[in-house]
């Protein structure tokens, strides 16, 4: 027993040799000291000031020798240095959904969507920026094709990794035939995104669009067809995904 009692103090008198070191916990708190003991289930700490503490080894994520918290520390402003750099990025959305212009039936609604921007305004993974798309309308016999040449924000409600996400658009959407033109368009979005690092993210969101036009009708009078333009409003609704990179 005595035999055992010292071969004990001795392997406790060894550990408190060891170099300092720096427990990282899963909360995120550091305890610096020594190592006592350790094993599969639990760790003992002797602080800088003598005070010992235990810790559940459940409870320890890593545990940092003087030399690898030194450069870990020296590794972070190269690693903030280039995450702030990454500040450009590309938002590409493909949706689909149903377009319904007053007057006729409703349709098919297709859309791609290539913008670049900011992906942080401050310490938020907001995107501001701008680009184009190509919106088609499938109405029947009817189609309509358009070219937006928008501004758009992107924002996360919250500034987690999961997080739902409100945008906007607005802008103006080209005519790709002589026989309607365009008009304004905007548009508004509501949904999911998951912020996988720094630079790159992915979404799903409900989007409603509003597109003015002027589309060629065909009226009878008096027995003759006369062909003009009239203004008309495509409303489209739908989904998308998002893709930031």
């Amino acid at each position: 027993m005595k035999n055992r009692i010292v071969l004990i103090a001795f392997l406790l008198l060894t550990c408190t040799c060891v170099y300092a070191e720096t427990i990282v916990l899963r909360t995120g708190a550091r305890v610096r000291g020594s190592i006592v003991f350790q094993n599969e289930e639990v760790v003992i700490v002797r602080d800088e000031g003598g005070a010992r503490f235990q810790y559940p080894r459940a409870d320890v994520e890593n545990i940092l020798t003087d030399d690898a918290l030194e450069a870990t520390q020296e590794a972070q402003p190269e690693e903030q240095e280039k995450t702030a750099t990454k500040k450009a990025s590309v938002l590409l959305e493909v949706g689909a959904g149903t377009v319904y212009l007053p007057r006729e039936k409703m349709g098919a609604f297709a859309s791609v969507d290539f913008m670049v921007g900011s992906h942080h305004i401050g310490e938020r993974h907001i995107f501001i920026g701008g680009g184009i798309g190509y919106h088609g309308m499938f109405m029947g016999a009817n189609k309509y094709h358009f070219v937006p040449i928008q501004a758009a924000l992107r924002m996360p409600i919250l500034e987690q990794k999961h997080a739902p996400v409100f945008g906007a658009s607005i802008g103006y959407g080209i005519a790709m035939s002589k026989s309607y033109t365009g008009g304004l368009y905007a548009g508004l979005d509501l949904g999911y995104r998951y912020q996988l690092n720094p630079k790159t993210a992915i979404g799903a969101v409900f989007f409603a669009r509003f597109q003015q036009a002027k589309v060629e009708v065909v009226e009878t009078v008096e027995g003759h067809d006369y062909t003009h333009k009239t203004g008309r409003n495509f409303i489209s609704f739908g989904a998308k995904f998002t893709l930031y990179f």
